[in-house]
């Protein structure tokens, strides 16, 4: 063979002459029978592993599928490294104290005081779980100390989705104390990559920013213990080569599963490559693991897109709807909040007129909110009372129980607010059990919002915070809704509870507040709960376990939830975010309710403020929103028009027969002369049917301007697209596609 030939040749091609292209070389062909090759593959990508003579565990490879999986044993003569420490840049699972020049994903001290880690591949096991759910499990262990970790990684084919985590356990004749102790250590190689990273504040959710990786390590992380997204949420995305965009571009999505600390780190190495390692934070818990005992870390999940950010965005809804969002695959109940109506100042005669409000605007149940329990220390503002959770006797003499029956006899079901982490120190539970408490015992209190965080390490803290919903169920059997709020990070980080063991504080507190999410489900199994915390402070795959939707942001302006729920919508799905209309804003009451039906639909406003032709607008569009509601759930997302690049936004929601959507567009400027200019393109149709498209939730006594008689080829509505007519008098417009039969 001609060894100096020259041509081109696809990545297929360049892996079927790997093997030849190693005999010119001089390459040890034999080494690579002594390989264990592991590819784990989804419909579309493969992650593939390889153990060398050696045993040490490496990727090799993580990209688009190949349809002969033999050929990935050449992979790693192909991606050639040079040096002696290459092994080491692309560990499956980097420990540290042995032959380490990158961050570990693991860090330990053994029980003999040694800080080293060397962990060899033994073995490696697939199951295939249920249709399209497979898991892998791979075996490390050390060859010098019995300490071993397992490396998961279940894969749902269909969505391209890999959850990875791992099992960290020893025999040693002592205590190990893990330093870092990842969920994930991924391996990527391209010529440049870009990470789309998010930041905020109260009202402020979810602002991106985008910049190239260089080198050294970029880190996302947290140390905030609750409410832990406050500032920075965990979700990210790394595009390969080039930004992607909503259509073209290989790009991960990633995030860890984990509503306590977490941390993820992105180095770029000295040859160019890129790691990603993440997990719980390792800030200040240290773990002391005892023999025999597990340490099972949080899983981090990612999706892998070579077709742009909006095929990995529907990648990841239809596996959370199918595998994780608790009732992914059901309805939502639209609803009437108090909360703006009334704010603290309410009495039982004003909640039952806001009870036959909520059954003359339409929605399915009323929310009471913040304030109706405690008595010594009323809840009338956000100083007191929290952690006293009786039902306040001056404002509610006759119970909850006396709503929920007047709710039903309106015809409406009825929910409530709860936020059984905190505690005021105004309260009598903080009289009675100050070891309860998160705090300090020789230093001040430091508070967040007026309050401090139960000690949710202690059991029977744990009991208490599971009876304070229990408690209210067993009360009023007909209470349909639960709003779980989570105001404060945790500040004074100390637990009465753990004495001398404060290392394993933050770690134990997730493990708490899980324990009791855990016990409500299996006692409450469906039951819907709104996941809150002073916005979005908590929004995570593994707290939407037990949580059927997220509060985005506090911040109900339209034109800023527009902003807001397109970022979010690129990890989450429209059916697990709450969207409400309320009197933020100075938009009108069509376009307020227009945003807030990109998901699922809740009203926080006075009834009985509206005007007459406000009230006919709110009533018909929840009887229309009822009906494509299903669309907005289920459907697949389309982004159409990027309100960060243009003075219009469009979103479409589109079935998975193709031939049904809704599609919300929406004006984000106002200044003089802005509009739809160009048209709009559709995505995801079939090409060869035909479609027409009508406008709905009109305002009374407006037309549409909109030809509902025309018919469209998909092919026309794909490539040359449909204009919305929106201008600064015209600033939302919904559209119903339908299938011409």
């Amino acid at each position: 063979m001609n060894c100096s030939r020259k041509g081109r040749f696809s990545g297929r091609q360049t892996l079927s002459v790997a093997l030849a292209l190693a005999l010119c070389l001089g390459w040890n062909i034999g080494s690579l029978h002594a390989q264990t090759v592991i590819p784990i593959t989804t419909g579309s990508n493969a992650l593939v592993l390889e153990a060398n003579k050696e045993k040490d565990l490496s990727v090799i490879y993580f990209g688009k599928k190949l349809v002969n999986e033999q050929e990935y044993k050449m992979v790693s003569s192909v991606y050639r490294q040079t040096g002696d420490y290459s092994e080491q840049l692309n560990a499956a699972y980097t420990p540290a104290g042995s032959r380490n020049m990158v961050e570990p994903a693991i860090t330990v001290v053994h029980a003999d005081g040694n800080r080293s880690l060397d962990l060899r591949y033994v073995t490696h096991e697939q199951k295939q779980q249920a249709d399209n759910v497979s898991l892998y499990v791979i075996t490390l262990k050390d060859p010098v100390y019995d300490f071993e970790v397992k490396l998961h990684y279940k894969v749902y084919p269909r969505q391209d989705v890999i959850e990875q985590w791992s099992v960290i356990r020893h025999t040693e004749k002592g205590n190990v104390v893990l330093e870092k102790f990842a969920s994930a250590n991924l391996y990527l190689k391209a010529q440049g990559f870009w990470l789309n990273q998010y930041h905020g504040d109260w009202a402020k959710e979810m602002q991106p920013e985008e910049t190239r990786i260089t080198h050294g390590i970029k880190t996302i992380d947290t140390k905030l213990g609750t409410r832990t997204n406050l500032f920075l949420p965990s979700v990210f995305m790394v595009s390969l080569g080039k930004p992607a965009t909503e259509d073209e571009g290989t790009v991960l999505y990633g995030t860890l599963a984990y509503s306590g600390n977490f941390r993820t780190d992105l180095e770029l190495d000295f040859q160019d490559n890129l790691r990603i390692i993440s997990g719980i934070n390792n800030y200040a818990s240290p773990y002391t693991l005892k023999p025999g005992e597990e340490f099972v870390t949080p899983s981090f999940i990612h999706t892998l897109s070579d077709k742009g950010k909006g095929q990995a965005s529907r990648q990841l809804h239809d596996w959370a709807r199918n595998y994780r969002l608790l009732d992914g695959k059901g309805t939502r109940l639209t609803l009437l909040n108090n909360w703006e109506a009334t704010y603290f100042d309410f009495n039982e005669s004003k909640l039952k007129e806001l009870l036959r409000d909520t059954k003359k605007l339409g929605v399915d149940l009323f929310l009471l909110d913040d304030g109706w329990f405690a008595n010594k220390y009323p809840r009338n503002d956000d100083k007191a009372g929290l952690g006293d959770w009786q039902e306040n006797k001056s404002k509610l003499p006759n119970g909850v129980v006396s709503l929920v029956k007047e709710a039903a006899k309106n015809d409406v079901k009825f929910g409530i607010w709860v936020e059984p982490e905190m505690v005021n120190p105004k309260s009598e539970l903080y009289e009675k059990h100050p070891d309860w408490v998160v705090r300090q015992p020789a230093r001040n209190e430091h508070y967040f919002r007026n309050q401090l965080v139960l000690d949710l390490t202690n059991p029977t803290v744990q009991d208490f915070v599971f009876s304070v919903v229990d408690d209210l169920f067993k009360k009023n059997p007909g209470l349909a809704y639960i709003k779980w709020d989570c105001n404060a990070v945790i500040y004074n980080a100390h637990s009465a509870y753990l004495g001398k063991n404060q290392g394993h504080f933050y770690i134990e507190y997730m493990r708490g507040l899980y324990n009791v999410l855990k016990r409500l489900r299996e006692k409450y199994p469906t039951v819907p709960m709104m996941l809150c915390s002073g916005g979005g402070g908590r929004v995570d795959y593994e707290a939407l376990r037990y949580f059927t939707e997220y509060w985005p942001s506090d911040n109900t302006d339209p034109l800023e939830r527009i902003f807001m729920q397109w970022e979010y919508s690129y990890f989450y799905p429209a059916i697990a975010s709450a969207n409400h209309v309320t009197d933020w804003g100075k938009q009108p009451i069509k376009f307020r309710t227009d945003v807030a039906m990109m998901g699922k639909l809740g009203f926080d406003i006075v009834v009985s403020h509206l005007s007459a032709k406000d009230l006919a607008f709110c009533q018909n569009a929840i009887k229309e929103y009822n009906a494509f509601k299903p669309l907005i759930y289920q459907g697949d997302q389309f982004r159409l028009a990027d309100p960060r690049k243009g003075s219009v936004a469009s979103v479409a929601y589109l079935n998975k027969e193709q031939s049904e959507a809704v599609i919300f567009n929406y004006m984000v400027s106002s200044r003089y002369g802005e509009g739809s200019v160009y048209p709009i393109r559709l995505k995801g149709l079939d090409p060869a049917a035909m479609y027409s498209l009508q406008e709905i939730c009109l305002y009374p006594g407006t037309k549409t301007s909109i030809d509902g008689s025309k018919q469209y080829s998909g092919e026309f509505l794909m490539k040359i697209g449909f204009n919305p007519e929106l201008s600064t008098s015209r600033t939302s417009v919904v559209l119903k596609l339908q299938k011409v039969k």
